[in-house]
C-alpha cells in the first residue's frame, strides 16, 4: 500500500529474519532512543509468538514499523513507530490502514489496540473507539485505553476453504506465485518432457 499524496511510501510484511530485526531496530530508536523505554518493556517476548511486523518504506529506507499480533477471534494493533523525520508524510496512516486491511485479509473483523489518553483523537481517524466498560490502565509510565475498530472482510478473506495452494504463500503475498506454485511449474515441465 502507498501513501495518500506521497507514493514513495510503502509497506510490506516483515518475512526475514531480517527485515524483523529491521522492524526492532527501528523500534529500539523509537522507544529506547526517544521514549526512553526500559529493554524488556520494548522487546516484551511477543515478537516471535503469533506475530507479524509491518514495515513502512520511503523508497528503499525504512521509515515505520507496526506490530500485530493475532488472537483467537481478534488482532492487535501494537508497537506502532515511524522515526521523527517521516512523522508529518503519512507514514503512520498507511502503516495503519495496512494493519486493517491485512487483518480483514487474514479474517479477522475485529482490531484492538491500546492508546495513549492523549492520541485517543488519533485512533479515531482510523475509526477506532474506545473499548465501553473497561477501566483505563497504565504500563511504561503512561495511561491507556483499550480501544476496537470492526473491519469488514474483503470477498478473498483467507478462511479454511481457501485454495490450498494460496495458503502456503507467503504470509501476506496471498495473490502472488509462490515458492510451491513455482514447484508446480517445474513438475508439469518435467512431465512435459518425460511424454
Amino acid at each position: 500500500m502507498t501513501a495518500p499524496g506521497n507514493p514513495d511510501v510503502n509497506v510490506t510484511v516483515a518475512r526475514t529474519l531480517d527485515q524483523v530485526v529491521m522492524a526492532m531496530t527501528l523500534r529500539g530508536v523509537i522507544y529506547l532512543g526517544e521514549q526512553l523505554a526500559p529493554y524488556t518493556e520494548e522487546y516484551d517476548g511477543n515478537d516471535f509468538a503469533a506475530a507479524s511486523h509491518l514495515i513502512a518504506w520511503q523508497g528503499s529506507e525504512p521509515v515505520g514499523v507496526l506490530r500485530l499480533r493475532w488472537f483467537a477471534g481478534f488482532a492487535k494493533v501494537e508497537r506502532a513507530a515511524v522515526l521523527e523525520p517521516f512523522r508529518k508524510h503519512g507514514v503512520m496512516r498507511v502503516l495503519m490502514q495496512e494493519a486493517l486491511r491485512y487483518s480483514a485479509r487474514r479474517g479477522y473483523t475485529r482490531v484492538l489496540g491500546h492508546a495513549q489518553l492523549d492520541r485517543v483523537k488519533y485512533w479515531r481517524t482510523h475509526g477506532f473507539r474506545i473499548r465501553k466498560d473497561r477501566p483505563a490502565f497504565a504500563f511504561s509510565d503512561y495511561e491507556y485505553v483499550e480501544i476496537e475498530r470492526i473491519v469488514e472482510l474483503p470477498a478473498n478473506a483467507i478462511s479454511a476453504d481457501t485454495d490450498p495452494m494460496v495458503l502456503i504463500r507467503p504470509d501476506g503475498a496471498w495473490d502472488e506465485p509462490g515458492p510451491f506454485d513455482r514447484s508446480l511449474e517445474r513438475l508439469r515441465r518435467e512431465k512435459e518432457a518425460a511424454a
